[in-house]
């Protein structure tokens, strides 16, 4: 009887463990990460969890005189900056209530 126990106690940790990871996903839903262009003059915010970008800020003095390819090279870097960003918090948070172990389907 005591492996359906121990059975039970697996699933009543699994259960808090998938509670804890739905609240750092609610938690990050309500997060923003900035990512920035190597020379800073382009930004994205976007969220933590879908990355679903806010907004774009380019500094109005990168505008004079830019040429169309490195505007959107800018943007590029600046949005895998933040993808970036996003996914290692996200890797970290998580982490933090798995201990670290994939498990894959249960998340």
């Amino acid at each position: 009887m005591s492996g359906l126990g121990d059975m039970g106690n697996l699933l009543k940790q699994a259960q808090e463990m998938q509670r804890q990871v739905d609240r750092v996903r609610a938690e990050l839903r309500a997060r923003i990460v900035t990512g920035s262009s190597s020379a800073g003059d382009v930004r994205i915010e976007m969220t933590a969890d879908r990355h679903e970008v806010r907004s774009v800020h380019v500094a109005p003095e990168f505008l004079q005189g830019v040429d169309r390819g490195e505007l959107e090279e800018r943007i590029r870097s600046a949005l895998g900056d933040a993808l970036r960003r996003s996914k290692e918090i996200e890797k970290e948070e998580i982490g933090r209530v798995t201990g670290g172990m994939q498990l894959p389907g249960l998340f």
